[in-house]
């Protein structure tokens, strides 16, 4: 595991909200009453007056040990004094299926028990609001404490000592206490009670969840880790799926590449739709195909924005919050994204891709039929006029302008599945216009984007700088792994984008100079095109690096540093985990060879 400190975190969540715990039990980020909201724990990007967490800790400290139970998203963090004392904090968000439906309360969980003799405790519950520029009003009862915000009123509901916990005084642990922290409700049933069922209940959801995966025979653990992780970034009331939990974690040290991930970026939802479709857990595509087809109906066949809110807001304006340190002291923090403007060409390419399955895959309990099929020619129809003009690019580049390969080749591979389902439905004149539509895309991509100078296939049109990004090439089809052309292609990206196991999204300066550290999912490309190529070992043994570069619980940031290990980007980044699974699916050899 990597020796950074720094984003050692775990997740917990319930498909409506998450929390980030670090190490030492200490919640350092949760936005609530959803992944976009006000973070009322916000330590992880402030370390001044306006930070808030929610900690017990344990006096005398001296060391912690932190594990998921197995195949589950409910964490357990052992802390231990100096004379060898120790409580055990378990920490999860309620999910499980009641009264007909998902039942996922705006509630944390934290349950905390003394495992070895007469530890002191102290409990620091310190939420804020607006952005921690606002200290809640506080109101107390015999077993509860009210937080009060102006837009936003959690209870604590507890059956530790209520003076304790708000003067924050250190007590002695005898007996398991209870920390139920939510909307501002009475509870239906003992606290104690509530807390033992929720946790009972929410083993059992996880447990049963894991075990209908159809998971690869190796790299189980890791794969199941990323599965949940997964899931967790699903907002399941309206179907979105969250880039990653965080805002202005930053790529690199001071790199002012700071950006906000709690929206819903299309081709980062694609992705982890194929990935766990992979696993056989078609579920969240289908809650995801209900957020899709909102958008298209938005959009009406125009454009469609690379990113939307994960309530379908089309305005995600960016600003600054300038009285909050950052992440480790680098600001600036992000609130919005301003890539919700851009004109991002491979949208389309990955609205097609994301519902394809569902034209084909009779388990579901909604298939797309010929109406869904009308819905995403219009999509096509959009692909087929955007494609080969300029755009900002899969990279979001906010001052450049180019026809990008990545761009093109998305285009290509709507109108190419567009006419796969159109061959399912039985439309044999659609299924020949987009096949058509496809193989000119194609003719005109394999001759524009080849650079006969750098022997590969280039980032741009006419251009020779190189980009992770045409690995997908091979992964969406368009290209035959063993392809001549494709193997340069290969050979020359690992030659200029690579530092040792770790590759870069590209090689020329951007915005803000030339990437410092290594982007995850472009090393994921890499092994998929290796084993692709037939380098399997090779293949195999930069996956083992990627998984030796996972916090201590399994999950990966957006980016790592090629020397130190260390983990920058927003945390725990959807496009890395797909990478895990992803990587472990090709990989794997098949359960047959033992059992």
């Amino acid at each position: 595991m990597s020796a950074d400190a720094g984003l050692s975190l775990g997740i917990i969540g319930n498909c409506a909200y998450s929390a980030l715990i670090d190490g030492q039990a200490r919640m350092v980020w949760c936005c609530l009453p959803r992944f976009d909201g006000d973070p009322v724990f916000n330590a992880l990007i402030d370390q001044g007056e306006h930070a808030s967490s929610f900690a017990i800790e344990i006096e005398d400290f001296s060391h912690a040990t932190q594990a998921y139970e197995t195949n589950t998203a409910v964490l357990r963090t052992q802390l231990y004094d100096r004379a060898g004392q120790g409580i055990e904090i378990t920490d999860f968000a309620p999910r499980f299926y009641s009264r007909a439906r998902f039942f996922r309360p705006m509630t944390i969980v934290r349950r905390v028990r003394p495992i070895s003799g007469a530890p002191r405790v102290r409990v620091r519950l310190n939420p804020r609001f607006d952005w921690g520029r606002s200290a809640p009003a506080m109101t107390r009862g015999s077993n509860h404490v009210r937080y009060v915000g102006a837009d936003l009123a959690l209870r604590l509901n507890t059956d530790a000592p209520v003076t304790h916990v708000l003067a924050q005084t250190p007590f002695v642990l005898t007996r398991e206490c209870n920390f139920l922290l939510g909307s501002d409700e009475t509870l239906n049933e003992g606290i104690a009670d509530t807390a033992r069922n929720f946790e009972q209940e929410t083993l059992s959801y996880w447990r049963h969840w894991t075990q209908r995966l159809a998971i690869p025979m190796q790299w189980q653990d890791a794969v199941i880790r990323a599965a949940i992780t997964l899931k967790l970034s699903l907002f399941e009331d309206t179907g979105a799926i969250v880039a990653a939990m965080t805002t202005s974690i930053p790529e690199s040290a001071h790199s002012q590449r700071n950006w906000d991930y709690r929206y819903c970026w299309l081709r980062d939802a694609f992705f982890v739709v194929r990935a766990l479709n992979s696993l056989s857990e078609v579920g969240t595509m289908e809650d995801y195909l209900r957020y899709l087809s909102n958008v298209l109906e938005h959009a009406r066949g125009g454009h469609i924005q690379p990113l939307y809110g994960i309530g379908l807001e089309t305005e995600l304006p960016e600003s600054i919050m300038a009285h909050l340190t950052g992440y480790q002291g680098m600001g600036p923090v992000r609130v919005g994204n301003q890539a919700q403007e851009h004109f991002q060409h491979d949208v389309y390419g990955n609205v097609v891709l994301a519902a394809a399955q569902a034209f084909h895959d009779q388990r579901l309990l909604h298939r797309a039929g010929v109406a869904e099929f009308n819905r995403l020619e219009a999509v096509g129809e959009r692909a087929v006029q955007v494609f080969e003009q300029p755009d900002a690019g899969m990279w979001e580049l906010r001052t450049r302008s180019r026809v990008h390969t990545s761009s093109a080749l998305m285009c290509w591979a709507a109108c190419d599945r567009l006419g796969k389902i159109a061959q399912r439905l039985g439309l044999a004149l659609r299924a020949a216009y987009w096949h058509n539509c496809a193989q000119v895309m194609h003719t005109r991509i394999t001759a524009q984007a080849w650079s006969e100078e750098r022997k590969a296939f280039a980032e741009s049109y006419g251009g020779r700088d190189l980009d992770a990004s045409v690995l997908l090439m091979a992964e969406v089809g368009f290209i035959q792994g063993t392809d001549p052309r494709f193997v340069a292609t290969v050979d020359a990206l690992e030659k200029h984008l690579c530092d040792g196991p770790y590759m870069r999204r590209y090689e020329a300066a951007d915005d803000f100079g030339k990437p410092e550290t290594a982007f995850n999912i472009c090393t994921f490309w890499r092994i998929d095109a290796l084993a692709r190529i037939g380098r399997v070992a090779q293949a195999k043994d930069i996956f083992e690096s990627m998984l030796a570069a996972r916090n201590p619980l399994g999950l990966l940031s957006e980016d790592t540093h090629p020397v130190t290990g260390d983990m920058w980007g927003n945390f725990p980044q959807t496009y890395s985990m797909v990478g895990i699974i992803n990587a472990a699916v090709r990989l794997s050899a098949p359960w047959d060879s033992v059992v």
